[in-house]
């Protein structure tokens, strides 16, 4: 019985994630979308060199802001943090794009921009204006990456360090399975 009651909730949180009470799909003005805090990454141009280095800025950022969004208890925990450690995302992008042989510099900022539907392995963000972390490398005008600083779906664990992830839903789960 137990388990057919935890299936049962399941399904109930899973219905309420991505549909709202009026049965519609979830939307950018519904406060689920808003729970995340998304990053974009945008290459000098669309030279070949340009498009490398942005994925090797990519990597010396990730390695930055990984132990940093594992402290994250929210989405506004995750901005205001991001927003006290800009200048070090700048230099660590900064870093990577000297080593490389690039003279011109990134431009990290926080502000709300306007987004695609996006899919990030079995998470779907609809279309919609979220905040996010935008770093523009020179120009800014080529080709972009993008991914979620918050939750951080695209941060793994630098080797040698462990950086465990929570999900308040399973907790929740656990806690009442265990009743």
């Amino acid at each position: 019985m137990k388990k057919y009651c935890i299936i049962f909730l399941l399904s109930i949180i899973i219905i309420l994630t991505g549909y709202g009470f009026s049965g519609t799909a979830v939307t950018q003005s519904s406060p689920t979308s808003q729970e995340y805090l998304r990053m974009h990454i945008r290459a000098d141009s669309n030279d070949v060199a340009a498009q490398a280095v942005k994925y090797l800025v990519r990597d010396g950022v990730v390695e930055y802001l990984t132990p940093l969004v594992a402290a994250y208890a929210d989405k506004q925990s995750a901005y205001d943090g991001l927003k006290t450690h800009l200048q070090g995302i700048e230099k660590a992008a900064n870093e990577v794009l000297r080593e490389n042989g690039f003279s011109y510099g990134c431009k990290a900022e926080l502000k709300r921009e306007r987004f695609p539907v996006r899919i990030y392995g079995e998470y779907t963000l609809p279309a919609g204006e979220y905040d996010a972390l935008i770093l523009s490398l020179g120009k800014g005008v080529g080709d972009n990456w993008w991914c979620v600083v918050y939750p951080p779906l695209c941060f793994t664990a630098p080797t040698g360090k462990n950086v465990v992830y929570k999900s308040k839903i399973w907790e929740i789960i656990q806690a009442w399975s265990a009743k």
